[in-house]
């Protein structure tokens, strides 16, 4: 990121980062999924409420939790967060999106740094998946363990597919409108307004990274997704470009919708709801790899460092160093 006059506020950084808190809370726990029921319940014959907390069989459930799902990330995470920037804050959206060279060949890192990435992390979902808690935390574990189940069940609801339509759908639910808007939340706006306040990017980056793992409210798989946030964070941080997040997050779940639909279809014995590391050789791999993608990134906006307009229209000096 270019520096401090490259931002989407010019309030102060707890004033914003409380606007932008209270902004996707209403759209994305209020307003969102109060549209996406109403115009799910039209489409289902069925007890949509009941459902969606529990997961179904229902022929029907899949298009209609879509339907839902679809309908709060666009309204919570596109819709009002682009409102708050242009209508509260009065600034553009392009100094998210500047023009830069050789941008193809960075987002084509990125699918394989997401893949490397993938594999190197396994041991820490194996892990996570299978952690327990101690005696005294023993309530919350069962909580937890509970909220992972149900989540799990409503997952497979979701990702039973029937065609290849249906996997089209999930793309753009589960893989487009994450990417896009979570990205827009967590990066592009409030590891923003972190750095600003906190004067540490690493720290604003890491931070971000947690709230963002923690809004999922799943927290067997809370450490491979704090780790994913960060990757997304750092990669955000050297190009100064929110589509290189964005993209990287869209293969990360895109390769989870593909890889189950493969799955389904018998076409790969690779089951991708299985947390199982890798073999170590493999994981060590995917280290190697990791690092080495990470590094021709980092090092391609240093020798290219971003240069673009802040959110006023004025210009930004570039980066003398865009990894410190």
């Amino acid at each position: 990121m270019s520096d401090h006059r490259n931002l989407v506020s010019d309030r102060s950084p707890f004033l914003s980062f409380v606007l932008i808190l209270i902004t996707v809370f209403i759209g994305f726990v209020v307003v969102g999924p109060l549209l996406g029921f109403a115009v799910g319940s039209q489409i289902y014959d069925g007890n949509l409420l009941n459902d969606l907390q529990t997961g179904s069989d229902n022929p029907g459930f899949f298009l209609a939790g879509m339907v839902v799902q679809g309908i709060a990330a666009f309204v919570g995470l596109v819709v009002f967060p682009v409102m708050h920037i242009r209508f509260l804050e009065h600034k553009s959206l392009s100094p998210f999106f500047p023009d830069q060279p050789k941008l193809g060949q960075i987002l084509l890192a990125v699918v394989f740094l997401g893949v490397a990435f993938l594999v190197a992390i396994s041991p820490i979902s194996e892990w996570n998946s299978v952690m327990h808690f101690p005696e005294s935390m023993k309530a919350f574990e069962t909580w937890a363990r509970e909220k992972e189940d149900m989540a799990a069940k409503i997952t497979e609801s979701l990702t039973h597919f029937s065609s290849l339509s249906d996997v089209m759908l999930a793309l753009l639910v589960i893989a487009v409108l994450p990417g896009v808007g979570e990205e827009l939340v967590f990066r592009g706006m409030i590891q923003r307004e972190l750095w600003r306040s906190s004067q540490n990017i690493h720290l604003a980056i890491w931070t971000s990274a947690f709230i963002f793992s923690a809004i999922h409210i799943q927290f067997f798989g809370f450490f491979p997704r704090l780790l994913l946030g960060a990757l997304f964070g750092y990669v955000y941080y050297w190009s100064d470009n929110l589509w290189v997040p964005i993209f990287a997050h869209f293969v990360n779940n895109a390769m989870g919708v593909v890889g189950i639909y493969m799955s389904q279809q018998k076409l790969t014995e690779l089951n991708m709801e299985d947390n199982t590391a890798a073999p170590w050789p493999l994981v060590l791999v995917g280290v190697v790899a990791t690092a080495g993608l990470s590094y021709f990134i980092w090092n391609h906006y240093r020798q290219n460092p971003p240069n673009v307009k802040d959110f006023s229209g004025s210009s930004v000096l570039p980066h003398q160093d865009p990894l410190v």
